[in-house]
C-alpha cells in the first residue's frame, strides 16, 4: 500500500499530499449509513428499548431523498504518504458528512465548496479541501432502487401514533433533520410525489477532495473549481485531467517561508504565499467573513470564550461558514493553542460526541428553517453557543470580558474600516437567562432575525465592500468642505493624523483602486483578505503582547535538566501566579486569574521552560521576538503597570509585507505536461468525473530534483522521530488536568494511557528516556493510540466514556488538591507546596472552575436534559421525592426526625437543622438569582461554606432509583467505585474555612439569631431594663435592635440544670463575616444591672456561629458604670473540627474570656513588665503584617485593635502596671479616672497659662488631647471607663496622636500619686521605646469600625 520511495521521501515538501474522490459505488448500490444505524443503535439503548431491533429496521418515514445513504472514496491518489498515512473513514465522512445526497432535475444543485481538518496523532494537522457538485446517475439498479424506495415511503406514510421522546439527542436529531418548510421551497409540492424513474432524471453528489499540510484555503478552492469547470465545460480541457492532478501533487513545492509560489490550474495561474519565520503563521481562511457574519463584539466574545476554554459549539448550515468561524477564532490566539476538542465540522452521525463533559470547540451544521429553540443540547451550563446564520451568540453567565475591550472594539472597527467593511453586524450578544427573563427580550424567531440582518446589510453592505450609508456621507461633507479640508492639511503639517477621516478615505479608495496592477478581480480580492487577515490578528498580538510583556519574570525555573523537569513535571509550580497577578492593572484580574488556569496557558509556559533545552517552538519564538522588540522601543519598569490601551502600531508593515510577496512572484513550478499515457486513456464524457488512470498518479517523477535532494534528509528525520514516538508509547502519560483531543477530528477521546505497539521499542539509554519524557511533555495528555472510525462500535464507545469517567475523577483530584493547597497558605508553605497567598480573586476562580466540573460530571450520559442545569435538575427531582415522602410520614403516625447539627460547645443555641432540601430552599428564595445555573453555583458555594458538600451529594445519589432514572448506565454519577472516590475528594474540602457563599452574594437578607448568655452563678442573672444589641460585619451593621423582654429561654445541661438566656431572630442585608456586636441596655426597672458571660450570634443560613466574649457587668454603679459595650467576636469552631481547619488569618480573641484586671474580682492575672513590653511590639507587629497583606485577604482591623492580645489589651496592661487602683472602703479606681484628672490638671486656667509658654507643638498636642477626652465624655453613649480608654486609644492611633499624648501623661505630676514608683509608666527608657514602637504604625492608614466610633464628634 505504501507509494514509492520518491513520494515518500518528497511528501513533506509538497503543496498537496493527496487527491481523492468520493461518491457513490456503483457496484454496491444503496447502502444505508452504517453510523446512522449506531445513532440509532445509542438512541434506543439510551431510551430503554431494545437496540439490536431498533438499528436494523430502516427508517420508511423519511423521504428517501433525504435519509442518509453510505459514500465511499472511489479513488485516492498515491495510494499512500509514508508520514501522512490516508484515513479513509476520516476522509470519507468529512468530504460528505451527510453521507450522499440525491436530488432530482427540479432541485437546486449548485456546486459547494468546504474544509476540514484531521488531527494526527501527534497532534499536528492536516487539511482536506472539498469541491461537491452533482453528478447524473447513470446505474439502471440505483435509479430503480430509488423508485422502489419511494413507493415503500408512500405506503408508508400513513400518520403514525407513535410518541415522541423528549431526549437532549432525538431533539437534536431531528431538528437536524426537519424537512424544510411547506412555503421554503417551489419543490416541496411536487416532492410529494417524490422520485418516478420514468419521469425524473436523478443526480448524486460527487466530491473532489485535496489533502494538504498547510491551509492554502484559496490556492485549493480555485485549483478544484478549474479542475471541475473542465469536466462540465463544452470543450474539453489543453491536457487530460491526469496532468494537472500530477502536477499539483508531485510538481508543486510548499512555498519556503517568507516566500511566494505560482502554479498553474486548468485555466488560469494560482498564486500563493508563505509567512516568514518572524511572521504570524499562515492562516488563510477570510477573517473578514468571520467579523461580517458574527460583528466585532460577538466576535470578541466568542474569542474570550475560547481563551477560558469552555464550551462552544459553532451552528451554521454552511460547512464552510463553521470552518471559517472554527479557524478565525484559533487563529487569533497567538500566541496561545487550542488544546482540547477541535472539530470544526462535526458528522450528524457523531452527535453524541456533544455530550462529552470536557472543553470542545465543535461545529454542527443546521437545517434550513430549524429554529433555535428545538435544538436542545447535552449542557449548556458552560456553552457558548454561536448562530452564525442569524448573526447571534448565547453567553455562559457571569464570565469575565476581555481587558480593554471596548477600545479593541474600536480598533478592531477601524481596521474593518479601512477596508469598506462595517463591524457592527450581528445581533447584541445574549447571556443565557430563564425563559421567563422579559417579555419582549428576545426575539420570536431567528427568521424574523434574519429579515431584520437582511435589512441592515442591504443599507449598509459591508460584505459587497460598500461603506455604510452613514460613513459615506460623513466622507462627502468632509471633502465638500474647504474649512475641514484646510484643518486637516494643517495637523497633517504638525504630524497629528485624523484616523477616522483617513480611514473613511482609505475605505473608499480600497475599492476605487481594485482591480488595478494587472491582477485579475479574484487575486485583488485574495491580496485584500491576506491584508486585512493579517491586519485583524496583529491588533490581537499586540493585545497579548502588552498584557503578557513580563510574563518571563514569573516563570519559576527550578529544574537542573529537561529529564529532572519532565519527571516532577506535576508537582512543580511553574509560575507564580499570585506575584503575577499582584503587577497587572485592577481591571484585566477577573479575566487573567481565570485565564492563567487554563490549559493552553500551562502549555505556553512548559514549552517556555523547554526552551532552555532543546528548540522553541515556532509561535513563543515569534512572541518572545516581539517581546524583545517592544521593549528596546519602550523601555518601561515593570512594576508600573498601566491599563491605557496601547494601540497596534505594525498594521501597515505587516500587510506589506503580504502584498510585496505577491506582487513579486518568487518561485513558479513546473507547468502541467503531457505524461506517459496509453493512447485513447484520459478521454471523458462531459459533465461526469472520469476514473483517472491509477498507475501515472501513483507514483511521482524519477527526475525531479528536489524531491531527490529532500528525500535523504527526510528519511533521517522520519527515523529519528519514528524512534522517539516508540519510546514515548512505551509509558503512561503524565496527568494533565482535563487535557484531551479529539483524534482525527472526530474518531474517539482518548484521555491519557497510550498502550504500549507491537514493536519491541530499543533499550533506554539516558538520551532515550529523555526523549520519551520530552514526547510526554509534548503531548501533554493527548493520546497516542488512534483508533479508526470504523471502530466505532457499541464497545468502542463504552471504552470512550469509561475514559471520560477516568479523566472527570482525575480533574475532581486536582482540581481539590489545588483549592486545598491554594487555601492553606504559609502552612501549605511551609510544607513546600508553593506560593503563600490566595488573593480573594484566585480563590473565586477555583470555586467557579469547581462549579463548571460539577456540571459537566452531572451532564454526563444524562438521559433526559431537563433545564440548562444538569445538577440543579437532579436536585430538583430529589426534592420534589422527598416532599412527597415527607407529606406521607406527616399523615402517618410515626415521623422521622431530621439531623441536626449538634449544639457546638454550648447549650444556649438551639441547634441548627442540617438538609439539603432546607439549603435548597434558601437558594430558591432569592430573588436576586433568575436562572438553573446561577442556583446550582450558589447552591455549591453554600454547601461548600457549609463544609456539607460532599454529604450533601452523597445524600442526593444515595436515592438510586431516582440515579438509575436520570443516567444512563455509563455516566460517571452511575460507577459506584469513582463516585465514591469522587465525594472522597470533596470532603477533603471541609479541611479549610470558605465564606464563597456570604462573600458573593452580599445584597441578600440573611436571619441572624443572637442570644445573650448571663453568667449563671450570679443571682442577678437576668435583669428588668430593655435590652438592646446591634450586630457589625465587614459588609455593614444590623441598625439598633430592641429585644423584647418576653423572649426568655431555657435549656437544660445534661445534668438537666435549667440555664436561662434571651433569644431573638432578626432579619437583615448580609453583613459579611461578623466582627462586633454592641450590646446595651435602657437601666430601667429595679434590677438594673446585668452580668454578661458572652453574647452568640449565629447566621440561620449558612450556620457560621459567632462568639463574642464579655464577662462584664452592664449598668450604673457598678464594674466601669458601662451601660453599653462594643464586643469583639470569633468565629465558633464547630465540635470535632478543631483538629482540622484553616490556620487563622490573624488571632481573633481566645475562647478563654479575657477578664480585666478591674473586674468582678481586681485579682486578675498579673503580666510581667517584660511581657507587657512584649505583647504591645506583637501587637503592633500584627497590625503592620495586616497591612502588608493583599486586600482581600486582610480580615479585621478591629480584632488587632481591640480583640485579645490586641493594642488596646496591651496598652490597657501597660497603664496597669504599678497602678494603685482598689482602694480600701473605695470605689475602684480606673486608668480612665487617670486620664481624666491629668485633663482637668492640664486644663486648669494657671496651667494652661504656663503651658502656653512651652513650644507650640506641645500646646498643640495638649489642646488635642483634652478635645478627645472631653469629646469622649460628652457622647450620649453610656459606654463606661474602659470602653472610654478604648476609644481614645483607638482615635489616637487612627490620628497618629497616641506617642504625642503619652509624654504628657508622663510628666503630669499626678502620675506619683496614682503610680507605684516601680510603674512602668514612670520610667523614662521605657516610655521612650513605647513612644517609638507606635510610632511605627503612622505609615499606615488606620479606618475605624463605625460601631467604634459611633455618637463621637469630633
Amino acid at each position: 500500500m505504501s507509494g514509492s520511495s520518491a513520494v515518500s521521501g518528497a511528501a513533506p515538501c509538497r503543496f498537496a499530499h493527496y487527491f481523492a474522490v468520493c461518491g457513490i459505488d456503483t457496484e454496491t448500490g444503496l447502502e444505508p449509513d452504517e453510523l446512522a444505524a449506531l445513532y440509532q443503535w445509542l438512541e434506543a439503548d439510551r431510551q430503554g428499548r431494545d437496540p439490536d431491533t431498533a438499528a436494523t429496521g430502516e427508517n420508511f418515514e423519511q423521504s428517501p431523498l433525504k435519509r442518509t445513504f453510505k459514500s465511499k472514496v472511489l479513488a485516492r491518489y498515491p495510494q499512500n504518504v509514508e508520514w501522512n498515512p490516508f484515513d479513509q473513514d476520516a476522509v470519507n465522512m468529512l468530504c460528505m458528512p451527510k453521507g450522499l445526497s440525491f436530488r432530482t432535475q427540479a432541485d437546486q444543485r449548485d456546486p459547494q465548496f468546504h474544509s476540514f481538518i484531521i488531527t494526527r496523532e501527534d497532534g499536528s494537522r492536516t487539511y482536506g479541501f472539498v469541491h461537491t457538485f452533482y453528478e447524473e446517475v447513470t446505474s439502471p439498479q440505483i435509479c430503480s432502487a430509488m423508485h422502489t424506495l419511494y413507493q415503500m415511503h408512500n405506503a408508508e406514510s400513513t400518520p403514525s401514533s407513535s410518541s415522541s421522546s423528549s431526549s437532549s439527542m432525538d431533539s437534536l436529531a431531528s431538528s437536524l433533520d426537519e424537512a424544510d418548510s411547506p412555503a421554503s421551497s417551489a419543490s416541496s409540492s411536487r416532492r410529494a410525489g417524490g422520485y418516478d424513474s420514468s419521469r425524473d432524471t436523478l443526480y448524486v453528489s460527487k466530491a473532489l477532495c485535496l489533502i494538504t499540510p498547510m491551509p492554502f484555503m484559496h490556492a485549493c478552492r480555485r485549483f478544484l473549481s478549474q479542475l471541475h469547470r473542465a469536466v462540465t465545460a463544452d470543450t474539453a480541457p489543453p491536457l487530460p485531467l491526469e496532468s494537472y492532478v500530477h502536477n499539483i501533487l508531485y510538481e508543486v513545492p510548499l512555498p519556503a517561508p517568507g516566500r511566494s509560489l505560482k502554479f498553474h490550474g486548468v485555466y488560469e495561474p494560482i498564486v500563493c504565499q508563505r509567512p516568514g519565520l518572524a511572521e504570524l503563521q499562515l492562516a488563510d481562511f477570510p477573517l473578514a467573513e468571520a467579523f461580517t457574519l458574527l460583528g466585532a463584539e460577538n466576535l470578541v466574545q466568542v474569542f474570550t470564550c475560547t481563551l477560558l476554554e469552555m464550551q462552544i459549539l459553532l451552528y451554521s448550515h454552511d460547512y464552510q461558514r463553521l470552518m471559517t468561524v472554527a479557524e478565525g477564532i484559533t487563529t487569533l490566539l497567538f500566541p496561545f493553542q487550542w488544546q482540547h476538542v477541535y472539530v470544526p465540522i462535526l458528522p450528524a452521525s457523531l452527535l453524541h460526541f456533544l455530550d462529552a463533559p470536557v472543553p470542545y470547540l465543535m461545529g454542527l451544521q443546521s437545517k434550513e428553517g430549524t429554529d433555535r429553540s428545538k435544538l436542545e443540547l447535552p449542557q449548556e451550563a458552560n456553552l457558548c453557543f454561536v448562530d452564525i446564520d442569524n448573526h447571534y451568540i448565547e453567553l455562559p453567565e457571569d464570565f469575565p470580558q476581555f481587558p480593554n475591550k471596548t477600545e479593541l472594539i474600536q480598533e478592531l472597527g477601524e481596521v474593518l474600516l479601512s477596508f469598506g467593511l462595517s463591524a457592527n453586524t450581528g445581533a447584541p450578544p445574549r447571556t443565557r437567562t430563564s425563559p421567563s427573563s422579559a417579555p419582549g427580550s428576545t426575539p420570536s424567531t431567528p427568521g424574523r432575525e434574519r429579515k431584520t440582518v437582511a435589512l441592515r446589510q442591504l443599507e449598509d453592505d459591508g460584505r459587497n465592500g460598500n461603506l455604510a450609508v452613514e460613513e459615506l456621507a460623513v466622507l462627502e461633507l468632509l471633502q465638500g468642505n474647504a474649512t475641514l479640508e484646510r484643518l486637516q492639511a494643517l495637523t497633517k503639517r504638525t504630524g497629528v493624523t485624523v484616523a477616522r477621516v483617513d480611514a473613511l478615505r482609505a475605505g473608499v479608495k480600497a475599492q476605487g483602486t481594485e482591480g488595478q496592477g494587472g491582477r485579475t478581480a479574484a487575486e485583488e480580492e485574495e491580496l485584500r483578505n491576506a491584508k486585512l487577515n493579517v491586519q485583524l490578528r496583529e491588533v490581537f498580538a499586540s493585545r497579548f503582547t502588552t498584557m503578557f510583556a513580563d510574563y518571563e519574570a514569573f516563570v519559576i525555573q527550578s529544574a537542573p535538566d529537561l529529564e529532572s523537569w519532565l519527571t516532577n513535571r506535576e508537582q512543580m509550580h511553574n509560575f507564580d501566579k499570585a506575584s503575577f497577578l499582584s503587577d497587572q492593572p485592577e481591571p484585566y484580574l477577573p479575566f487573567l486569574s481565570h485565564f492563567i488556569e487554563t490549559q493552553m496557558f500551562a502549555t505556553f509556559i512548559d514549552n517556555k521552560i523547554m526552551s532552555q533545552w532543546e528548540e522553541k517552538e515556532p509561535l513563543l519564538r515569534v512572541f518572545d521576538a516581539r517581546i524583545d522588540k517592544a521593549r528596546l522601543y519602550n523601555v518601561r519598569a515593570p512594576s508600573h503597570r498601566s491599563s491605557s490601551y496601547q494601540r497596534c502600531s505594525i498594521l501597515k508593515e505587516s500587510a506589506q509585507a503580504i502584498e510585496q510577496r505577491l506582487m513579486k512572484i518568487d518561485h513558479t513550478a513546473i507547468h502541467p505536461h503531457l505524461l506517459d499515457m496509453k493512447i485513447g486513456q484520459g478521454k471523458y464524457a462531459q459533465g461526469f468525473f472520469p476514473k483517472l488512470q491509477a498507475d501515472v498518479l501513483n507514483a511521482g517523477p524519477t527526475n525531479n530534483k528536489w524531491s531527490h535532494r529532500t528525500a535523504t534528509a527526510q528519511r533521517r528525520k522520519d527515523r529519528h522521530r519514528q524512534q522517539t514516538e516508540h519510546l514515548a508509547l512505551d509509558n503512561d502519560l503524565k496527568e494533565v488536568e482535563g487535557c484531551l483531543v479529539l483524534q482525527n477530528s472526530m474518531a474517539f477521546w482518548e484521555w491519557d494511557k497510550a498502550s504500549p505497539p507491537p514493536i519491541k521499542p530499543p533499550k533506554k539509554s539516558a538520551s532515550a528516556s529523555c526523549l520519551k519524557y520530552m514526547q510526554e511533555a509534548r503531548s501533554l495528555g493527548k493520546n497516542l493510540r488512534q483508533p479508526k472510525l470504523s471502530d466505532l462500535s457499541p464497545a468502542v464507545i463504552a471504552q470512550t466514556n469509561w475514559k471520560f469517567v477516568e479523566g472527570l475523577l482525575k480533574e475532581c483530584r486536582m482540581k481539590t488538591k489545588r483549592m486545598l493547597v491554594e487555601k492553606m497558605g504559609r502552612e501549605a508553605v511551609e510544607l513546600g507546596h508553593g506560593e503563600a497567598n490566595i488573593t480573594g480573586l484566585e480563590e473565586n476562580t477555583l470555586i467557579a472552575s469547581l462549579c463548571d466540573l460539577l456540571e459537566r460530571i452531572w451532564s454526563h450520559g444524562l438521559q433526559v436534559k431537563q433545564g440548562k442545569s444538569a445538577l440543579w435538575s437532579h436536585l430538583l427531582h430529589y426534592q420534589a421525592r422527598e416532599e412527597k415522602l415527607e407529606q406521607q410520614q406527616a399523615e402517618s403516625p410515626v415521623s422521622q426526625v431530621p439531623e441536626r447539627r449538634k449544639s457546638e460547645g454550648f447549650l444556649a443555641m438551639p441547634s441548627l437543622r442540617v438538609s439539603l432540601i432546607q439549603d435548597m430552599r434558601h437558594i430558591q428564595s432569592m430573588s436576586e438569582i433568575k436562572t438553573d445555573v446561577g442556583r446550582a453555583r450558589a447552591w455549591i458555594r453554600l454547601s461548600l461554606e457549609k463544609k456539607l458538600l460532599s454529604q450533601h451529594l452523597k445524600q442526593l445519589l444515595s436515592r438510586q432509583a431516582l440515579t438509575k432514572k436520570l443516567y444512563k448506565r455509563y455516566a460517571f454519577l452511575r460507577c459506584e467505585e469513582e463516585k465514591e472516590q469522587f465525594l472522597f475528594h470533596l470532603l477533603s474540602l471541609n479541611a479549610v474555612d470558605y465564606f464563597c457563599f456570604t462573600s458573593v452574594f452580599t445584597t441578600i437578607m440573611i436571619p441572624y439569631r443572637v442570644v445573650i448568655i448571663p453568667i449563671k452563678k450570679l443571682s442577678n442573672a437576668m435583669t428588668t431594663s430593655n435590652p438592646w444589641v446591634c450586630v457589625s460585619g465587614e459588609l455593614g451593621d444590623s441598625g439598633i435592635m430592641q429585644i423584647p423582654k418576653n423572649v426568655l429561654e431555657m435549656t437544660f445541661d445534661s445534668a438537666f440544670r435549667p440555664h436561662t438566656h434571651i433569644s431573638a431572630l432578626f432579619k437583615c442585608q448580609n453583613l459579611g463575616k461578623l466582627t462586633t456586636v454592641q450590646l446595651g441596655h435602657d437601666n430601667a426597672g429595679l434590677l438594673a444591672k446585668w452580668l454578661v458571660d458572652c453574647v452568640m450570634v449565629r447566621n440561620e443560613i449558612t450556620g457560621h456561629t459567632y462568639r463574642f466574649p464579655c464577662g462584664r457587668w452592664l449598668g450604673k454603679g457598678v464594674d466601669d458604670g458601662s451601660l453599653e459595650r462594643v464586643l469583639i467576636g470569633e468565629l465558633v469552631v464547630p465540635s470535632g473540627e478543631e483538629d482540622c481547619r484553616t490556620p487563622p488569618l490573624q488571632r481573633s480573641p481566645s475562647q478563654t474570656r479575657r477578664i480585666s484586671i478591674t473586674s468582678l474580682s481586681g485579682r486578675g492575672y498579673k503580666p510581667t513588665s517584660a511581657q507587657i513590653q512584649e505583647a504591645i511590639g506583637e501587637s503592633v507587629n500584627n497590625i503592620i503584617k495586616h497591612f502588608h497583606k493583599p486586600e482581600k485577604e486582610r480580615g479585621s482591623l478591629t480584632v488587632l485593635l481591640c480583640g485579645e492580645n490586641s493594642l488596646v489589651a496591651a496598652l490597657e496592661q501597660f497603664f496597669h502596671h504599678g497602678f494603685k487602683s482598689a482602694r480600701l472602703f473605695q470605689k475602684t479606681v480606673f486608668v480612665w479616672d487617670f486620664v481624666e484628672k491629668a485633663v482637668a490638671y492640664m486644663e486648669s486656667a494657671d496651667q494652661m497659662g504656663d503651658l502656653q509658654e512651652t513650644a507650640e507643638p506641645l500646646g498643640m498636642t495638649c489642646q488635642s488631647l483634652c478635645h478627645y477626652v472631653n469629646s469622649i465624655n460628652s457622647t450620649p453613649r453610656n459606654i463606661g471607663k474602659d470602653g472610654k480608654f478604648q476609644l481614645l486609644v483607638c482615635l489616637g492611633a487612627r490620628d497618629r496622636l497616641l506617642p504625642q499624648w503619652l509624654p504628657l501623661l508622663v510628666e503630669c505630676p499626678l502620675i506619683s500619686r496614682m503610680y507605684e514608683d516601680t510603674a512602668l509608666l514612670r520610667d523614662r527608657s521605657t516610655v521612650s521605646a513605647l513612644i517609638a514602637v507606635l510610632e511605627t504604625i503612622h505609615d499606615f492608614p488606620i479606618t475605624l469600625e463605625a460601631s467604634l466610633v459611633k455618637g463621637i464628634d469630633l
